[in-house]
């Protein structure tokens, strides 16, 4: 009997444990935090670890902005005060504010100490400039072959007028101590370094005793040492190079061989000017399994040029996906478009377009066609695609 009954007793404390066992979690069910992402209104369940394990950052580059005497007298005229150069640029005002990152070569120095001047010893107004940032720029290489056109003391005006706007330049630095602090900033938790460097001044030079710094491409110790800084520091090296020749839509022997350099030294990305018209993307593989995306010239983002081919310009999205966990990077949606620089007669009314809201009527007003007879919207596709190679191609 009493056997049986501490069966019975047994049997009703062991029902007892298990039903607080499961009161005591479906409370703490009840009351926990759910983190996934099916209990996210809105959030997108393929994502969360993603987010965790990967960082991406968007691009997007284009060639050189490059101020004639036209574009800045119609920008004065535009206004009562000063200069308006939103007319020739609010086209791309998408385009450049989307990405996180946008980069421009700015061809001309702005310095608030000259006057404004144009071809061939450039300096431009201030709002230049203030209308780039108003765009979504980000970061400008100021290293090209105009940047000593008012002199020393212009490029420092020119050096302090971006470091006042708390922008990124790269190229072109005030001293050692300004060069020592390499340009870079965090994007959704990558680090990205810029450098800059040209590989002419047209003929002219700074002071001997100068502290001024202008990078150059022939100086490749210093080009080498200052990727692998960058490196040290940085996630991702991107580097603006102004090399090559004017009007030529094949890179050099030297850009070819300067890119595979400058990529086995840590570049990541490299984004050329200068030849005022565009030149091939393509992947150089590097020994360590990496690869570096290039751009050989991207061409004009802006002038008042005259010859078809200087009339399209090249822009370069991206985006680098870095894996959090390896450190490892990788290249997605590496996309290459169109910029259209349109003028009428006497380089009037002159802007830019994306070649894809561009049309044949405009292309057959342009003011382009005095010298060069056969300017179409044709012409310009025939241009992308024999440059371009089809798998960077919107």
């Amino acid at each position: 009997m009493r056997k049986k009954m501490a069966v019975f007793l047994a049997v009703i404390i062991a029902l007892d444990v298990i039903a607080l066992g499961v009161i005591f979690f479906t409370r703490n069910s009840d009351n926990r935090l759910d983190i996934s992402a099916d209990a996210v209104p809105g959030a997108d369940p393929t994502t969360t670890e993603e987010q965790i394990l990967f960082s991406s950052v968007s691009f997007v580059a284009v060639g050189d902005n490059l101020i004639h005497k036209p574009i800045y007298n119609q920008a004065a005229a535009r206004t009562s005060e000063g200069y308006d150069f939103s007319y020739a640029y609010e086209n791309f005002e998408e385009i450049i504010s989307e990405p996180d990152v946008a980069i421009l070569n700015q061809e001309t120095i702005i310095s608030t100490e000259h006057n404004v001047s144009t071809y061939p010893m450039f300096n431009s107004p201030v709002e230049v400039g203030e209308e780039m940032l108003e765009l979504g720029f980000d970061v400008f290489n100021i290293a090209t072959n105009h940047s000593i056109d008012c002199g020393e003391k212009g490029l420092i005006s020119a050096i302090n007028f971006w470091k006042s706007k708390n922008a990124i330049t790269c190229g072109a630095y005030l001293n050692r101590e300004d060069y020592s602090n390499i340009p870079m900033h965090e994007v959704n938790g990558v680090k990205i370094a810029y450098l800059g460097f040209t590989d002419s001044t047209n003929g002219l030079s700074l002071p001997e005793d100068s502290e001024v710094i202008l990078v150059r491409a022939a100086e490749e110790t210093r080009l080498q040492q200052r990727i692998i800084d960058a490196k040290a520091i940085a996630d991702v090296v991107v580097v603006s190079a102004h090399w090559g020749n004017e009007y030529t839509h094949e890179p050099t022997d030297g850009q070819r061989l300067l890119a595979e350099k400058l990529a086995s030294w840590g570049a990541d990305v490299i984004i050329g000017t200068h030849p005022h018209v565009i030149q091939p993307v393509e992947y150089i593989y590097n020994e360590d399994g990496s690869k570096t995306l290039v751009a050989y010239s991207l061409g004009n983002f802006i002038s008042a040029q005259n010859r078809g081919p200087r009339m399209l310009g090249g822009v370069l999205n991206f985006e680098i996906v870095k894996n959090n966990a390896t450190g490892e990077l990788s290249f997605e949606n590496v996309k290459f478009s169109g910029a259209v620089t349109h003028y009428g007669q006497s380089y009037s009314n002159l802007r830019i377009y994306p070649l894809d809201e561009y049309t044949e009527e405009l292309a057959s007003k342009h003011g382009v066609l005095s010298k060069t007879s056969e300017f179409s919207l044709q012409y310009l596709y025939d241009i992308i695609n024999n440059v371009i190679d089809k798998q960077f191609l919107i």
